[in-house]
């Protein structure tokens, strides 16, 4: 079966040949492998024989002027597109510095707003005429990356104190920054879709919670963020699409929520924040497919992950409805031949 095959079978609740498999993959992990054997310039998914998911993605930044501020042997601090002044360390798989935001008021978002226009040079033309069409005859899963919501709009453009702040003493703001982000998203993917280059899905990154919980209750995700989410479902499945949430931390008091709007998928079931993927299969498998909850703090033990998997994904692939990946990325922990056991593992426990 191809890619498209499976992937359509889980969202449809149906058993395939094998589960799915995909996942994120560190850069130093890929120099690791690349340095234990795997060929150099080589896809990793053609090297493990596993699924091929490609993604559109559009800019709705407002478009600040980048420029270099500082530059060591060690790190370089620069500014991005969103108004926001980074560090950003040399060394592979590092996580930036947030220096300063520009938006962190309503007045300074009215700026950035007035700059999230709509024009084509925001649409990725070129590799939509030079892969689209390879990529379907390979059977590919296509999805559009949505950008939208509380998690990329506290990291990339506000930060997250003032976001939280504004959630409670100026939530009219905030709803506003989440609708124009979905707004200007929708309007740069139906401008795709509208000139043929069609997708399987739309995806986006909503981090909700963290270790343990969420960053904010349940009352205010209903009020602030529950109905862009509701939108964005609404548009994919207007569509005969189907849309993915990608929300790390622990968000099972949310569920029940993204269940009732239509989310399709959840990922990436984040068990070392307090997620219970088996639980969320026995309540929800019927109606939401789970996509990872594979504890990536268990992939350097090869003995544990086996065990693991042995152990998990029988029981979350019962009746289609599952895509495995870890419950985050890869990290660069993971050795060439522990892939190699988790692969095999995987495309033994996920057999049909």
């Amino acid at each position: 079966m191809t890619t498209y095959e499976r992937f359509s079978r889980m969202f449809e609740h149906r058993e395939a040949d094998r589960i799915p498999i995909i996942d994120d993959i560190w850069a130093g992990t890929l120099r690791r492998w690349q340095e234990e054997g795997m060929p150099s310039g080589m896809d990793w998914r053609d090297y493990f024989d596993v699924d091929k998911v490609e993604r559109i993605g559009v800019d709705i930044t407002p478009r600040y002027e980048q420029k270099l501020i500082e530059e060591t042997d060690r790190y370089i601090i620069y500014t991005t597109p969103w108004g926001v002044t980074l560090k950003q360390f040399k060394e592979l798989d590092s996580t930036p510095e947030f220096l300063d935001y520009t938006v962190t008021t309503p007045e300074a978002w009215a700026d950035a707003k007035a700059r999230m226009t709509v024009e084509d040079d925001r649409i990725p033309w070129d590799w939509l005429k030079n892969n689209y069409d390879r990529c379907r005859a390979e059977g590919r899963w296509i999805e559009a990356s949505f950008w939208f919501g509380f998690d990329v709009t506290h990291s990339w453009m506000c930060g997250t104190e003032t976001v939280l702040i504004a959630m409670y003493e100026e939530p009219d703001w905030v709803k506003d920054m989440f609708d124009t982000y979905l707004d200007r998203c929708i309007a740069l993917f139906e401008r795709i879709w509208d000139a043929g280059y069609r997708f399987d899905a739309i995806t986006w990154p909503d981090d909700m919670g963290y270790k343990g919980t969420t960053f904010f209750s349940n009352e205010m995700y209903r009020e602030l963020l529950r109905p862009t989410h509701a939108r964005a479902v609404k548009w994919a499945h207007d569509r005969g699409i189907y849309a993915r949430l990608h929300s790390c931390g622990n968000v099972m008091t949310r569920v029940d929520d993204l269940v009732e709007i239509g989310i399709d998928c959840l990922n990436p079931l984040e068990v070392k924040a307090g997620m219970k993927p088996l639980f969320l299969k026995e309540k929800y498998g019927d109606r939401l497919t789970l996509h990872g909850g594979i504890n990536a703090v268990l992939w350097s033990d090869r003995d544990a992950i086996v065990a693991e998997i042995e152990n998990t994904v029988p029981k979350l692939k019962e009746n289609g409805g599952y895509i495995f990946s870890s419950d985050h990325s890869v990290p660069n922990s993971v050795s060439l031949e522990n892939m190699k056991a988790i692969i095999g593992a995987v495309k033994k426990a996920g057999t049909y």
